[in-house]
C-alpha cells in the first residue's frame, strides 16, 4: 500500500472523530524549531584557546566525522535540515563566532564575526538566535561568572552578555524576525553553600546592568534559563527555577524552561499552564534527562507529547518558543540532529490530531471514564501513516529512508574526515 493510501485511510479515522488532518500538518508547519548547531561539534566551538568544556557540560562519545570547521558544521547542519519537514531555526552560542586568526575575547565580540552565519541563514531560509557562552574559560573556571564574588571577573560576563544581545539584534534585523537571545550560566557550588542570597543579589545587580542596555525588542527577545544542579553545583545553583522565574516576571522577559533542568519527578509540560496566565511569552529548550541533565537525544516519549499537547491543544504555539538542546557524540550527528527534530515535529502532529476540544468538554462535564477511554484510544491511532505522508508532503524522507540519507553521507563526507 502507497504513502498516500495509507495516509487516505488514516485520514478518515481521524476525521470521524472531527480532526481536520490537513488543518493539523499546517498548523505543525507553521510551528519552527530551532535547531542548536552545538550537536554537530560536541560543543566545541571555534575559539583558538583550546578551552575543555566546563560548567558541569558532559560530550560522550567519539563517533568518527565531527566537524572540525565552520564550513563542515554548516555543510551537516545543511543536511541535516534536508531531512527535517517545516521551516526552522538555528540556534548559535557566542563560541561559534569567526574571527580568523586573531584572538578576540567574548566580552569584544561584533556581529561582524557572524556574517558567514547570517549568509547561510538566508541561504536556507532560517532564523538564527543566540546565546551568550558562560563556561569553557578562564574566567569560569572556578563556576563562577555573572555572581562572581570578583567584580572584574563579573564586569567581563556583563561586557559578553550585552555584546551578546547586540549580536542576537543584528540577526534579528539582517533575518527580518526577532532573535531570541537567551542566557544560561553555570553558577553554583558543588557543597552546601554557607551563603545563598548574595550571590543571587549579585546575579540580579549584573542582569539588571545587561538588560539596561537599550536593544530593541523588535529585533531581539531576551530570555533567562533556570538550572536544578549540575555537575559541581549539585547542592546549589544561584540561578534556579524561582529566581528566573521571578526576574522574568518583573521584569517582563522571557522564562526559559529546560526540560533537563528540573527534579526527575518535575514535569515541564506541567509548567507550561501553570506559567501561561503570567508570560506573553515562554521559552523552551527540549532535551531528553537520563537521571541528571544528559541532554540526550528528544525521543517520542511520554512528556514529549504531553509538552507538545500543552502547546497545542492551549493555542500557545505562538506563545511558546521551542528550541531543542542535546548533545551525543556516541552515534552520528546528523542522526541525533534528525532524530531529535522530526521527533518534536512527531510530537506536534499528533497533539494537533487530538481531539482536543472534545476531551476538554468531557473534562468539564465530569466525564473522566470517556476522556481517559478516547485518550487511550488515540495512542494507537495511525499517526504514522499521516506524519510519513506529511513528510513526503514537506519533500522530506518519510519512514526511515532519511537514516539511508545519512548513511550515505557518512561513507562520502564523515568517513573522510580527520
Amino acid at each position: 500500500m502507497s504513502v498516500k493510501e495509507r495516509y487516505e485511510l488514516a485520514k478518515k479515522q481521524y476525521e470521524a472523530w472531527g480532526v481536520d488532518v490537513e488543518s493539523a500538518m499546517k498548523t505543525v508547519t507553521n510551528i519552527p524549531i530551532s535547531i542548536h548547531c552545538w550537536q554537530g561539534d560536541d560543543v566545541t566551538g571555534f575559539e583558538t584557546n583550546d578551552q575543555e568544556l566546563s560548567g558541569g557540560i558532559e560530550v560522550t562519545g567519539n563517533y568518527p566525522g565531527k566537524a572540525t570547521t565552520p564550513e563542515e558544521l554548516r555543510q551537516d547542519i545543511a543536511k541535516a535540515l534536508s531531512l527535517i519537514p517545516g521551516k526552522h531555526r538555528l540556534n548559535l552560542h557566542a563560541i561559534y563566532a569567526e574571527t580568523g586568526e586573531e584572538k578576540i575575547d567574548r566580552h569584544q565580540l561584533k556581529p561582524e564575526h557572524f556574517k558567514n552565519w547570517v549568509a547561510f541563514a538566508k541561504e536556507h531560509g532560517v532564523g538564527l538566535d543566540f546565546n551568550p557562552t558562560l563556561f569553557s574559560h578562564d574566567k569560569a573556571s572556578d563556576g563562577l561568572t555573572l555572581s562572581h564574588p570578583d567584580k572584574e571577573i563579573r564586569d567581563f560576563w556583563i561586557e559578553h552578555c550585552i555584546a551578546s544581545r547586540k549580536i542576537g539584534a543584528y540577526f534579528g534585523e539582517e533575518l527580518g524576525a526577532p532573535a531570541l537571545t537567551n542566557i544560561w550560566i553555570p553558577d553554583g557550588y558543588k557543597d552546601v553553600p554557607s551563603d545563598r542570597l548574595t550571590p543571587r543579589i549579585r546575579l540580579k545587580e549584573s542582569l539588571d546592568r545587561i538588560f539596561a542596555a537599550d536593544i530593541s525588542a523588535e529585533h531581539n527577545l531576551d530570555a533567562v534559563e533556570s538550572k536544578l544542579f549540575g555537575i559541581g553545583s549539585e547542592a546549589y545553583v544561584v540561578g534556579s527555577h524561582e529566581f528566573y522565574m521571578s526576574y522574568a516576571l518583573k521584569n517582563n522577559i522571557m522564562c526559559l524552561l529546560d526540560t533537563g533542568h528540573y527534579h526527575p519527578t518535575e514535569m515541564v509540560s506541567n509548567k507550561i499552564s501553570a506559567m501561561l496566565p503570567f508570560n506573553d511569552i515562554l521559552a523552551l529548550h527540549v532535551s531528553r534527562p537520563v537521571r541528571w541533565d544528559s541532554d540526550h537525544v528528544v525521543a517520542f516519549d511520554d512528556e514529549l507529547k504531553e509538552i507538545a499537547l500543552e502547546i497545542v491543544r492551549n493555542d500557545a504555539v505562538d506563545r511558546v518558543k521551542i528550541g531543542l538542546d542535546f548533545f551525543d557524540a556516541s552515534i552520528n550527528r546528523i542522526a541525533a540532529w534528525a532524530i531529535g527534530t522530526r521527533n518534536m515535529m512527531k510530537a506536534l502532529l499528533f497533539a494537533a490530531l487530538m481531539p482536543n476540544n472534545h476531551l476538554k468538554k468531557l473534562q468539564d462535564e465530569g466525564n473522566f471514564t470517556e476522556r481517559l477511554a478516547i485518550q487511550e484510544e488515540f495512542k494507537t491511532f495511525p499517526l504514522g501513516a499521516i506524519w510519513d505522508y506529511y513528510c513526503e508532503q514537506e519533500n522530506v524522507p518519510s519512514g526511515t529512508d532519511w537514516l539511508k540519507n545519512v548513511q550515505k553521507y557518512e561513507e562520502e563526507v564523515l568517513s573522510k574526515r580527520d
